[in-house]
């Protein structure tokens, strides 16, 4: 779809841009991602086995990272979630093409979804 990373990062730069206003409430330090480099804040709520997911960060190509994730797993089921072996990034060329702090970034993000659905999965 894209002929170089230019354009791939101008796409994650315009997603960014698409993702839904982060409630005020959830700015602080109890929703504050630990491992990135930018701040990026994140808070998820369980309803009826789904994870709702919020995030938003300071930084475009990060923001654009989020919504990337978002797409992936924003209203899935929580034990899907749990469960899922993450292949998309590496899938679409982006593991060896960002820097190791957005990488970084990145993992801390997934790592914290995958938790939080863990928690809001209700045993059989």
């Amino acid at each position: 779809m894209f002929s170089d990373w230019s354009e791939r990062y101008q796409y994650l730069i315009d997603l960014g841009k698409k993702i839904r206003d982060f409630p005020a409430q959830f700015r602080d330090a109890e929703h504050l991602l630990k491992g990135c480099q930018s701040q990026v804040f994140i808070a998820t709520q369980v309803h009826d086995q789904r994870l709702k997911i919020h995030a938003i960060s300071d930084s475009s190509i990060v923001s654009g990272l989020i919504a990337l994730a978002l797409q992936v797993f924003d209203e899935q089921s929580c034990a899907a979630i749990a469960s899922a072996e993450v292949r998309f990034i590496d899938g679409i060329g982006l593991g060896s093409n960002l820097s190791m702090s957005r990488k970084n970034g990145l993992n801390a993000l997934i790592a914290r979804i995958k938790q939080d659905a863990a928690l809001g999965v209700t045993p059989s």
